[in-house]
């Protein structure tokens, strides 16, 4: 058992944990912030670029995959909060008429996108054909709301009973752009306006809509430099790029609700609230779905934590309410099947969350 003399402070455990994975294979860089309780560390250590003499700050710019579908969410409690939306709202008042499903027993709501209940395949089927030829390069690069709108047209009629939690990209891609067409807006200057503003995220964002003087790192996979991503109509999936710092800020908003505006704080505090049990599926048992978030009790403490991952990046972020605590961990090497990246950012979020050891 570790004793209080031996807890390592934010600083210490970024250390000890970031450096490395670094020399796992392939991670050029990796960038990683740490909260725990009034204590707060940033770290960025490695190349922007392997081979080249630059190196990655806490300001330096990192694809995060599918922790953009947190941002969605958020997006959504945020919009509900304003009367803008309502979370059982069904897809249908946001979709054209050529975008309708098949009328079924009930219909899919915002809430059934955003805990993954809509029973929506992982991907849309009509993205493959033209995603196949460049599907590790930028497979989404294509996919337009016309081609999301004609793939939700030919969804099954919804059964009776919402499914159990199925994960699907297709679903929160979804939510993102009906979010977006809600407010007559694209989703990146959505997403800017109302969430990355008000938290001061000033160097992330979803392409367009970042800072034109973002120092961006370059993704990696096995090794080899590789372009970036771009997601089309599937932005609210994937498309949000950030800074070490930008999720520190991010993570300590999420803990701290209260220092936000009225709207923005019931949005952040509606994030954590348990919606649906992913009881019966493999491995997944003690574990529920918040809005996008996973969500478990571990040893007496509540967790919530996202993975994300692209062509050339992998990211982690969590949080834990109870414990007063978060980590987030960018690198921009792709996962692989030893996922040397998502290790480390849990081996991190553990230490933090029990310096003692206890678990």
């Amino acid at each position: 058992m570790t004793t209080s003399t031996d807890v390592q402070s934010p600083s210490e455990l970024l250390d000890t944990h970031m450096r490395p994975l670094l020399t796992e294979a392939r991670v050029p860089a990796a960038a990683a912030a740490v909260i725990r309780g009034n204590q707060e560390a940033v770290r960025a250590v490695g190349f922007q670029r392997r081979g080249w003499p630059d190196l990655v700050d806490t300001f330096t710019t990192f694809e995060t995959g599918s922790v953009t579908k947190t941002f969605t969410a958020l997006l959504l409690a945020e919009m509900a909060a304003c009367g803008d939306v309502d979370y059982s709202d069904p897809i249908d008042t946001y979709l054209p008429p050529e975008g309708r499903p098949r009328r079924g027993e009930r219909p899919i709501t915002l809430l059934d996108l955003a805990t993954h209940t809509a029973g929506l395949p992982r991907l849309p089927r009509n993205l493959f054909p033209g995603a196949v030829s460049n599907w590790l390069r930028d497979p989404y690069a294509r996919y337009s709301r016309d081609d999301l709108y004609r793939a939700t047209a030919r969804l099954r009629p919804a059964p009776a009973v919402s499914p159990p939690p199925s994960y699907s990209t297709f679903g929160i891609g979804l939510l993102g752009q009906l979010l977006a067409d809600a407010a007559g807006s694209s989703y990146p200057d959505l997403l800017a306006k109302r969430i990355l503003r008000p938290l001061r995220m000033d160097d992330s964002g979803a392409p367009p809509a970042i800072a034109p003087g973002t120092r961006a790192a370059t993704g990696h996979r096995r090794g080899r430099p590789v372009g970036p991503w771009h997601f089309g109509a599937l932005a609210g999936a994937g498309a949000v790029r950030s800074t070490a710092v930008d999720l520190l800020g991010y993570l300590r908003a999420h803990l701290r609700p209260e220092m936000s505006d009225a709207p923005l704080a019931a949005a952040l505090r509606a994030t954590r609230i348990p919606r649906r049990s992913m009881a019966g599926r493999a491995g997944a048992a003690g574990t529920s779905v918040s809005l996008v978030w996973n969500h478990r009790v571990v040893g007496g403490q509540t967790l919530l934590w996202h993975t994300g991952g692209t062509g050339g990046f992998t990211a982690f972020v969590g949080f834990s309410p109870t414990a007063n605590a978060a980590v987030a961990v960018l690198a921009n090497a792709t996962p692989t099947w030893r996922q040397p990246a998502i290790r480390a950012a849990r081996r991190l979020f553990r230490a933090v969350l029990f310096p003692d050891g206890s678990y």
